[in-house]
């Protein structure tokens, strides 16, 4: 009887749990939209490394077929990430917004906010908004593509172990610990990162050839700004908080009743 009263007070505080943890995730991406009901701004997060699109684009979409929902602000505090959910996003933040060739004509117009960091992947998905806002302490920029690899053929010989790779494709085990690059792989990475660089460099103009001040090739090599800096070179539009870039985007907009978040 003992085991059976155990195992039954289990079973119903793994329900309980379960119960609570979906009600916290629905919260959550409900949480979003619904902060701003008076002001009709919706405020969605972009936080820490981005590796996955889905749920982002989620909340978009979500925000963008509310008719309540007048404008979207992107609250950004992330080092970067993953070059495609990166780029996923951006794409579904201009169709939104519908700000192609800098020509704001329809759609909800979309908003950056920069937190603590908006660096890389972080910087990249702002630069897709019609107008970024950022604290004037906020890490800014590092427009540049990394990619590392660890050569552990020294570590392995001395712990005596011998990897062996078996393959079917002349490249196919780049950047394997057990070995270094040859010449002929270091080229091959070389040209596909400056590949992606230059596309980073591009969708940064598609909006901002413009606002930016100087060469954006020199600018563009992986530094990192204060807001403040970024936006005397044109990488930032306005100095502001959350609230502050809300208030503005509400007063613009000429949105009705109280603005809050």
């Amino acid at each position: 009887i003992g085991i059976i009263s155990l195992v039954f007070i289990f079973f119903t505080m793994l329900m309980i749990f379960s119960v609570y943890t979906i009600n916290v995730f629905k919260d959550h991406s409900i949480e979003a939209f619904s902060d701003n009901k008076s002001g009709s701004i919706a405020v969605i997060e972009i936080d820490g490394v981005i590796m996955d699109s889905k749920k982002v684009i989620e909340n978009l979409m979500m925000a963008e077929e509310d008719r309540s929902i007048k404008a979207i602000i992107l609250r950004i505090d992330s080092p970067g990430g993953a070059v495609g959910p990166t780029q996923e996003i951006f794409q579904e933040v201009r169709r939104i917004d519908g700000n192609y060739d800098a020509n704001p004509k329809k759609g909800k117009p979309i908003y950056a906010s920069f937190g603590s960091i908006a660096a890389s992947g972080g910087y990249y998905i702002g630069a897709g908004a019609r107008k970024i806002y950022s604290n004037p302490g906020t890490l800014t920029g590092s427009i540049g593509v990394i990619m590392q690899f660890a050569d552990l053929s020294k570590l392995f010989e001395f712990a005596k172990v011998k990897p062996e790779v078996i393959k079917a494709g002349k490249y196919k085990d780049i950047g394997q610990p057990s070995r270094g690059l040859t010449d002929e792989e270091r080229s091959l990475m070389n040209v596909m990162m400056d590949g992606v660089h230059q596309q980073f460099i591009r969708d940064i103009l598609l909006l901002r050839e413009k606002k930016i001040k100087g060469d954006i090739n020199a600018i563009a090599q992986g530094q990192v700004f204060t807001g403040e800096e970024a936006m005397n070179i044109g990488l930032v539009d306005e100095m502001g908080s959350l609230w502050q870039a809300g208030r503005k985007i509400h007063q613009d907009l000429h949105l009705k009743g109280d603005f809050s978040l």
